[in-house]
């Protein structure tokens, strides 16, 4: 007899080579279960899943974290930050979830979170950071709502500090990719240099939102609308890679997003990041990540004299982000500003007043 297991949440997800497969959870953000649907080891994950939280003593964070995962809070986030929010409150609950709340107004509660912080960044210093910040957003979303004393973790610092201010990538850089790199990640490359799109909005593309002379798109991450003039260069790009699928034999799928594996399927951000690293080992790229092509395409823009009202039109940016990026990261010591600048200055000694 098949017996029906209340809450138990199916999720389909696509592995890089393509293939699909189907994992099970205890509920929407539970664990996940072993085995397959009727079999033993499947009821006694699901059976173990359902003692250990009816086990969770009242009055304790966890109880703080399963009401944030559940709140509108946590639902208005971006799907990929949900999925990453996920991961660090997996490794909260594991170290803090049966913390009493009332713990929380000890002053030593502080210092005992932060030396867990520390013992996660002697590994990495940014996943402390982030997991850290985790937990401070949840507490803090708790304080606000009465269900905890104070937050204990506000304010803490950082651990990890990153200047990328002179890694943008170089003409010569681009070359080398373009000599080595497959025609499909050609496409990305040029894609990202013209758009200033960040990587997962750029996977997620399609070709509806090609127009044959701009791109529109909604960002991921902060919900801005953004049509961007394409330009000639990716033009011809797009062009080219729409011609292509054209010339597709009958019954090969047609990718519906503009950037796609060789296969024709659409990326997931993971097997894209391998074939990326992949492509610029064999170019000899190195010291410079696709992240890094978003700066890039800010510092080509102010380097062709476009305004910073302008540039944050195409890249989404806010100005504020904008002016920020040119003062303290790109462009600070970037030559070729400094050289517009002083041919600025000698076309304007040459000018009689």
């Amino acid at each position: 007899m098949r017996v029906r297991l209340k809450g138990v949440n199916r999720v389909r997800k696509k592995l890089s080579d393509g293939s699909t497969v189907i994992y099970y959870y205890a509920w929407k953000g539970g664990p996940r279960l072993d085995g397959t649907p009727g079999s033993p080891e499947f009821h006694a994950s699901y059976n173990a899943a359902l003692l250990a939280k009816r086990l969770k003593p009242e009055g304790t964070l966890q109880a703080v974290l399963d009401a944030f995962e559940q709140s509108s809070d946590f639902d208005a986030l971006a799907a990929k930050t949900r999925a990453d929010y996920k991961k660090h409150i997996k490794h909260i609950e594991a170290e803090f979830g049966d913390f009493p709340i009332k713990a929380l107004e000890d002053r030593r509660t502080r210092g005992e979170f932060l030396a867990w912080r520390d013992r996660i960044g002697v590994k990495s210093r940014r996943t402390a950071d982030y997991r850290f910040a985790v937990f401070a957003r949840i507490l803090a979303w708790g304080f606000n709502r009465g269900l905890v004393p104070l937050n204990p973790c506000e304010r803490p610092g950082r651990l990890y500090r990153s200047s990328r201010s002179e890694i943008v990538w170089t003409e010569e850089d681009e070359a080398a990719f373009y000599a080595k790199a497959p025609a499909h990640l050609k496409l990305a490359l040029t894609l990202a240099l013209w758009t200033g799109q960040r990587q997962g909005d750029l996977l997620r593309l399609t070709w509806s939102a090609y127009d044959g002379s701009y791109i529109r798109l909604k960002q991921g991450k902060t919900g801005a609308r953004v049509v961007i003039p394409v330009g000639a260069p990716l033009k011809r790009a797009l062009d080219a890679a729409k011609r292509k699928l054209t010339e597709l034999p009958e019954g090969k799928p047609r990718p519906l997003t503009i950037l796609a594996t060789e296969n024709g399927t659409a990326w997931t951000e993971s097997g894209f990041r391998a074939s990326w690293r992949k492509a610029c080992a064999k170019a000899g790229v190195v010291g410079v990540t696709f992240h890094d092509l978003r700066g890039t395409a800010v510092t080509r823009l102010a380097l062709a004299e476009c305004s910073e009202a302008e540039i944050a039109t195409i890249t989404g940016h806010s100005l504020r982000d904008v002016g920020a990026i040119l003062d303290a990261h790109y462009l600070k010591r970037d030559g070729g500003l400094a050289k517009s600048a002083i041919s600025k200055l000698e076309r304007r000694a040459k000018t009689p007043n």
